[in-house]
C-alpha cells in the first residue's frame, strides 16, 4: 500500500491528519503508509488492553510493544527495542515524567479513536503527552469526528481528512444501514465468541467473514470476525443476517451503522462451563478490575486466590437463581457507580436516565439507586449484577439528542 500523497504532504508541512475508520486496529490500514517512514510511532489508546490489540495489526518490519508495565517498557526503551509503542495516555505521561521516554525520539503520535476517552481522566494524559511532543507529526483515528470536535480543536486543528465522514448530503449523520446482532468479547476471545454465536443461533448455513474475503451466494448468517465498515455491513447484509463480534468499546460505533442492534442470547444450557469460562476470560481481558480487587483483598490474605474465585462464581450463580446472597443480612445487592456522559447542560434529568435504564437496559426500579446529575455528566448507582448490562446498553444510545458514552466509574 502506498501513502496517500496529500496526507503525506500534509504531515510534512506539520498539518495533522484525520483518518476516518472503524474503531479496530485491523481497520487502520491507511495509517501504516504514513508511519513506515516516520517511526518511532506512539499510539495513544484508551487502555493497556486496547494497546495489546494492536499487536496483530502492525506490519513488518516495524517492531511493536504494548505498554502494559512501566518498568518493562522503560528497560525496552533504554535498549531502543521498539518502532511502534501503544499504550494509554497516563502511562506515556508517566514514562515522560521519569525521562524513560525521550520527547525528541518520537516522530509520529497517533490518537486512536479518542471517542472512547470522552469524559475520562485519560483526556488529561492526552494533553500532557501532546504538549510535550509539539514537534511530532499527529494522526487521529476516528469513527465519528463530530463527537471529538473539542479535542480536535485543541490538539489537531483543521486536519487533512482521509476517508469518508459519516455525514450525508444534508449535513446530518448517516443512518444505520440495517439490522444486526452482536456478541461481546475481549481481545483474545474472538474465536470463542464466534463459536458461541454459531452454537446459539444454529443457523444451518453460515459464513465467518474476515476482511478481504470474496463472497458468493447467500447464507443464513454472516458472523463478522472483523469489524465491518458501513459499506461492508451493507454488502454483508445482502449475503446473510450479520452478527458482529464486538469489544464493549465498539458498541457505540456498531449502533451507528446497525439498527436495530440486538444481543445474541448465548446458550446457557448444554455447555454452561464453557460459556462461563468464555465470559470470565472476556472480562479479564477488559481489565479495569481495581475496585473489585480492593473489595476482595482481605479475602486474598486469608484464602487461596483460586478458592476465592470459585466462591465468587458460586455466589453469582446463587444470585442468578434468585437466592439471597446471605441468610443473615437481607440487605440489597451491593451497588456499583456508572458514569453517563450527559448532564444538566444537555437538559438531562434523572428521569431521562431512569427511563433509559428501564426501557433500553432492562433494569428494574429496584436495580437503580441514587442518580447524581452534574453539569456535563451523571453518576448512577445500579445493582452490581446489572452494571455491565447497563453500560453495554446505554453506550451509543441517545438521551436528550446526545449520543451517550457509559462506563463503570472508578
Amino acid at each position: 500500500m502506498t501513502a496517500p500523497v496529500d496526507a503525506t504532504a500534509a504531515l510534512e508541512r506539520g498539518r495533522p491528519v484525520l483518518i476516518v475508520t472503524p474503531p479496530a486496529p485491523e481497520c487502520a490500514g491507511a495509517l501504516w503508509p504514513l508511519a513506515l517512514g516516520n517511526a518511532p510511532v506512539l499510539i495513544l489508546t484508551e487502555s493497556p488492553t486496547a494497546a495489546s490489540a494492536w499487536s496483530a495489526a502492525v506490519p513488518q518490519p516495524l517492531r511493536f510493544h504494548a505498554v502494559t508495565g512501566l518498568e518493562r517498557t522503560a528497560r525496552l526503551l533504554a535498549a531502543g527495542g521498539a518502532d511502534v509503542l501503544a499504550g494509554c495516555p497516563s502511562d506515556f505521561a508517566a514514562l515522560l515524567a521519569r525521562s524513560a521516554l525521550k520527547v525528541d525520539a518520537i516522530r509520529t503520535v497517533v490518537l486512536a479513536w479518542p471517542e472512547s476517552l470522552q469524559g475520562t481522566s485519560e483526556l488529561e494524559g492526552v494533553g500532557a503527552v501532546l504538549a510535550e511532543m509539539k514537534d511530532a507529526r499527529r494522526v487521529v483515528l476516528s469513527w465519528n469526528p463530530a463527537i471529538i470536535e473539542t479535542l480536535l480543536d485543541a490538539h489537531a486543528r483543521r486536519p487533512h481528512v482521509v476517508g469518508d465522514l459519516p455525514i450525508g448530503e444534508n449535513a446530518r449523520p448517516l443512518p444505520p444501514v440495517g439490522a444486526a446482532r452482536y456478541v461481546l468479547t475481549g481481545p483474545g476471545g474472538r474465536k470463542a465468541a464466534t463459536d458461541a454465536a454459531l452454537d446459539a443461533l444454529d443457523p444451518g448455513s453460515a459464513l465467518v467473514w474476515r476482511r478481504g474475503m470474496e463472497m458468493a451466494g447467500s447464507v443464513n448468517v454472516v458472523v463478522c470476525a472483523d469489524l465491518p465498515t458501513r459499506d461492508e455491513l451493507s454488502t454483508l447484509g445482502s449475503v446473510g443476517a450479520p452478527v458482529l463480534v464486538l469489544s464493549p468499546e465498539q458498541l457505540p460505533y456498531a449502533r451507528s451503522i446497525a439498527s436495530p442492534l440486538t444481543a445474541v442470547p448465548l446458550l446457557s444450557g448444554g455447555t454452561p462451563a464453557r460459556d462461563a469460562r468464555a465470559a470470565i476470560a472476556a472480562r479479564l481481558e477488559r481489565g479495569d478490575l481495581a475496585a473489585e480487587l480492593a473489595l476482595l483483598a482481605p479475602l486474598l490474605d486469608r484464602y487461596d486466590a483460586a478458592e476465592v474465585a470459585a466462591a465468587v462464581y458460586a455466589t453469582s450463580r446463587q444470585m442468578a437463581d434468585g437466592r439471597q446472597l446471605s441468610a443473615v443480612s437481607g440487605q440489597q445487592t451491593a451497588r456499583v457507580k456508572i458514569y453517563v456522559s450527559v448532564g444538566k447542560k444537555d437538559r438531562a434529568a434523572a428521569k431521562d436516565i431512569v427511563g433509559a435504564l428501564i426501557r433500553e437496559a432492562g433494569l428494574s426500579k429496584d436495580d437503580i439507586g441514587r442518580i447524581d446529575v452534574r453539569d456535563t455528566f451523571s453518576l448512577v448507582d445500579v445493582a452490581g449484577s446489572a452494571a455491565e448490562r447497563a453500560v453495554a446498553r446505554l453506550s451509543g444510545m441517545m438521551i436528550r439528542g446526545r449520543r451517550v458514552n457509559a462506563r463503570l466509574d472508578g
